[in-house]
Formats: C-alpha cells, structure tokens, sequence
C-alpha cells in the first residue's frame, strides 16, 4: 500500500470513529518509516493520537511511546495528551498506579471529563463497585446529559442485579434522547428482567412504533426486520407469560397500567414474527430458524 492510500484509508477510520486498531497500526507505521507524517500539516496530531491507541491495543507500546512524546513536544499539559498518557499507563502499569495518575490530574482540573471516566474506567476493571457507583453518580450530577454516563451506571447497576436502578438510570438516558429505540429496548428488556411486566410491555411497544416500517404503510404489509424483531420477541415473553400467571398483569413496580387487550397483543406478536421468519429475498435472511421460531410462538 502507498503512503497517499494509507494516510486515506485511516482519515476515513477517523471520520467514521472507527477504531481497526491491527490495520491502523499496519498502516500508520507504514506512514511513519517513509516519513508520510511529515507531510500532513496539522492533521498530523490527530494521526499521531489514533495510531497511539491503536499501538497501545496491539501491544507495540513503543510506537505509542514515539508518537506519544511528539504529542507531548507539541502540547505540553494539554489535557488530551494527558488522558491518552493515562491510557499508555493503564497498559503497563498496576491500576494502583493508573488511578493515582488520574486523581493527579483531576486534582489539578476537577473538569478534565476524559480524565474523570478513565478514573470511573479504572475503578471498575479493579472490582470496586460501591466506589464506581459513588464516582460515576458525582460525575453525571456535574455532567447531566453525559449519556454514555447514565448507560454504564445502568449496566453496573444491573450487573449487581439492582434492576431497580438500572431502570432509574436508564430513564435518565431516554429523557435525554426519546427517540432512540436501542435505549428503549434496553429499558424494556430490563423492565422484563425486574418483573415489571406491564413496563416492560409498554416499552417494548414504544420500540416498535419507532421502527416499525413506514408511517404511511399499513402494519399488515410491512416486514418486521432488526430491531423491531427483537421488539416483538418481548412483546410475545411479556404476553405470555401474563396470561401463565394473572397476578403479573396488575404487578407493576411504576405503577403502569396492565394492558386491556393482551390477548389480542399475543396474538399480534405472533403473526409478525412469523411474517419476519417468512419473508423472501433480502428480507429473508432472519428466515434461517424459522421452524424453531413458528414452534415456538405457536406453544401455549
């Protein structure tokens, strides 16, 4: 690969955010032995920040270490290189260290967000779950409408199996984007995990009026696919397992009111995921499991 292809290749990485740290590494090193870097004007700092962490992913912490001490000529104190200082620590260095490192820095400027969540990040990977909990819920009382924030104080939460909470995490984070039906489906998802049946139900609802095809098309013709799927799947557990046991309709931990026509839902959820599992053509590629599907939506 030419160096004019390479330094392409990794400005498209760039624009997308995506991180292919083994082909960022191949191609940046390329750049750097044919001296390509010299040539970038000032977008050589974000070229030299990207190939940094993916040297640090692939183990080749002494390609970080030179790009790293570029960064450090050009922009002495700044946060930034800080913070990706702090990421080359973390991959050689105890966490004891890491974390002494960034409240170093936080001390200095209680404001550096980067800082603060690698700190979180730290904290985390070293199981101390009380501590995370305690500083993540500071740092979102500061940083409000961090939504990645309020996403993670859910899964731990959750994987503490304080569903309870998750959910009022996760309530934050749909205030914050209402229309984003993956942060709808997990609230739903976790709703169902709580017990919160008519919750659950109403949210997963929410999902598949936010996905679900055209607002010109009629539901009858349209063809469940991605995350509307998954939707219907929740619909159909929440049904079913409503009409298995009664007293789960009127339990609701929120509050929700139970639903008047489960029934009519259950029969719903399952004609539109048999119509997923049966279309054709493109849209038949979910149709792969569709005789262990149709058993099991056609089960009592």
């Amino acid at each position: 690969m030419s160096v004019h292809s390479a330094l392409e290749e990794l400005a498209r990485y760039r624009a997308r955010n995506k991180r292919a740290s083994q082909e960022v590494f191949e191609e940046g090193t390329l750049i750097l032995q044919k001296n390509g870097h010299k040539k970038m004007g000032d977008e050589v700092w974000d070229f030299l920040e990207q190939l940094a962490l993916a040297a640090i992913d692939v183990g080749r912490l002494e390609v970080a270490d030179q790009c790293l001490r570029q960064l450090s000529d050009k922009f002495p104190q700044s946060p930034r290189v800080n913070c990706l200082a702090g990421i080359r620590l973390e991959a050689s260095e105890p966490p004891e260290a890491a974390l002494k490192y960034y409240s170093d820095l936080l001390e200095a400027d209680p404001t550096n967000v980067a800082v603060w969540k690698r700190r979180i990040s730290v904290l985390r990977r070293m199981g101390q779950t009380e501590e995370v909990i305690s500083e993540l819920s500071q740092y979102l009382d500061t940083f409000y409408t961090d939504i990645e924030g309020w996403l993670e104080l859910a899964d731990i939460y959750a994987c503490c199996n304080q569903y309870d909470c998750s959910l009022q995490a996760l309530s934050h984070a749909l205030l914050l984007a209402p229309q984003n039906p993956v942060y709808a489906l997990q609230f739903a998802e976790t709703a169902y995990t709580a017990g919160d049946l008519p919750l659950s139900l109403k949210m997963f609802l929410m999902v598949i009026d936010m996905t679900d095809g055209d607002e010109t098309e009629c539901l009858s013709e349209s063809t469940p696919l991605g995350i509307t799927v998954r939707a219907w799947y929740g619909v159909k557990l929440c049904t079913r397992r409503m009409s298995q046991d009664p007293q789960l309709v009127t339990t609701s931990a929120s509050g929700t009111s139970p639903p008047r026509h489960a029934a009519i839902l259950d029969e719903l959820a399952t004609e539109r995921l048999r119509v997923a599992y049966s279309s054709a053509g493109k849209k038949g590629d979910i149709a792969q499991g569709r005789g262990i599907v149709f058993s099991w939506v056609a089960s009592p």
